[in-house]
């Protein structure tokens, strides 16, 4: 008897076990594809912080995305935004913990949110560009290459 692969060895979940799992996990992220052609649509529907330091936002960052470290998301700072506001959050990429202490933070609070996968590394593996800077250009003007 043929002993089964390392994939097969432990069964997968049942269907219905298996889209409740992964419908679950749609909900607590996104990818830097969905989030890219949201922003290039003109989506207002989320907003999209940059949790890394000022200095590295500057550096380059999601266009269209706001700087906000996850040490400065305090209750009257995100009062600028109505409760139900979606935020999307993003850090450095996947050895980064930052967007998990930002969704941490945020849902403390009471607001819903997403973390962008992958962050600023899956977006520049999508092959997008970064705007540079402390203001957050939008998609178009960059890929536009109307600012660097």
């Amino acid at each position: 008897m043929t002993r089964p692969s390392a994939v097969a060895e432990t069964p997968a979940a049942d269907s219905a076990d298996a889209l409740d799992h992964f419908l679950r996990r749609l909900s607590f992220e996104t990818d830097c594809w969905d989030t890219h052609d949201a922003l290039s649509q003109g989506a207002s529907d989320f907003v999209l912080l940059d949790v890394r330091s000022p200095a590295l936002y500057a550096e380059g960052h999601v266009p269209g995305a706001l700087n906000l470290p996850h040490g400065k998301m305090t209750e009257r700072r995100m009062a600028d935004w109505p409760a139900d506001t979606l935020f999307v959050v993003y850090c450095a990429g996947p050895h980064c913990n930052g967007a998990n202490k930002a969704a941490v933070r945020l849902a403390r609070m009471g607001h819903p949110v997403k973390e962008m996968i992958g962050g600023v590394t899956g977006w520049l593996d999508e092959g997008f560009l970064l705007a540079k800077g402390d203001a957050p250009s939008s998609v178009t003007e960059v890929e536009a290459g109307q600012v660097a």
